[in-house]
């Protein structure tokens, strides 16, 4: 599984980067988590508004942060 962190590199795309890492451990998940904060390739995603959660290619979160607890639930989908 690949997961990236658009953003930044603002305080609301590390707290998602940490939920992010915090969920992944939580659920053992054998996933890699990257952050991208190149706007150029942010905007290839469609994400205007950041943070944003990327799973496999697939946008599932934009605009805000989120819990661990509401990650687990996006991942596990």
């Amino acid at each position: 599984m690949e997961i990236k962190i658009l953003g930044s590199g603002c305080a609301k795309c590390k707290k998602l980067e940490e939920a992010t890492k915090e969920a992944v451990a939580e659920l053992n998940l054998k996933a890699t988590v990257t952050k991208e904060e190149d706007i150029m390739q942010i905007m290839n995603y469609g994400v205007a508004t950041t943070p944003a959660l990327v799973v496999d290619g697939k946008v599932l979160l934009k605009g805000r942060t989120a819990s661990p607890e509401e990650i687990k639930k996006l991942l596990k989908g």
